[in-house]
């Protein structure tokens, strides 16, 4: 599965929802009529029971999927409404839920130096002299450059900023990501 976005706070008294989007294309992604699988993220608890507005004391069940009903775009975010979703207490339940395609439905990037982040993770994670530093657990998406986490052999993690002077190879045949990094970085 592929995260293109997450659900965030309720946005008026109609079901809507900020959509914090985790794609490089959220108008491919976000379009009405899309259909996305959710996950609720391990460190959140969300009530289970029937969908659709709860009554007193009912609880709420995430479903499986998401139907897109409309969309706007507001300061780098989207606002939406999904279809059965129209309440301002069942879009807060929403709040944190993953927003995921299935990564086969995905055409690979045209441009040879992109990824996507579901190609990268489990990836091993290589120095330029070949020492094994661990391997890629996930990609963050932030504002100035996107980042490594990288699960490190020793245990931890660590964050290498994903650029081409630290990250001069992505090997997908190979199976691994060649880096060289500043003395210190992984200590951070």
């Amino acid at each position: 599965m592929l995260v293109v976005g997450q659900i965030g706070k309720p946005h008026g008294i109609r079901g809507e929802v900020s959509v914090v989007v985790r794609t490089d294309e959220p108008e491919e992604r976000f379009t009405v009529g899309s259909v996305f699988i959710t996950e609720v993220p391990r460190d959140r608890r969300v009530n289970a029971g029937p969908a659709g507005a709860p009554a007193e004391g009912a609880r709420f069940e995430v479903p499986e999927r998401l139907v897109l009903e409309q969309i706007r775009w507001h300061q780098g975010r989207g606002i939406a409404v999904f279809e059965g979703i129209h309440d301002r207490n069942v879009a807060e339940a929403m709040r944190g839920v993953y927003l995921q395609v299935d990564s086969a439905d995905v055409a690979p990037p045209e441009d040879p130096e992109e990824f996507h982040d579901h190609q990268l993770i489990g990836l091993r994670v290589e120095s330029v002299d070949g020492s094994a530093l661990g391997t890629v657990q996930r990609i963050d998406h932030a504002p100035s450059s996107d980042l490594i986490v990288l699960a490190k052999a020793g245990g931890g993690t660590a964050l290498i900023p994903f650029v081409t002077a630290m990250v001069p190879t992505v090997d997908l045949d190979g199976g691994r990501v060649i880096v060289d990094l500043p003395e210190g970085l992984l200590d951070l």
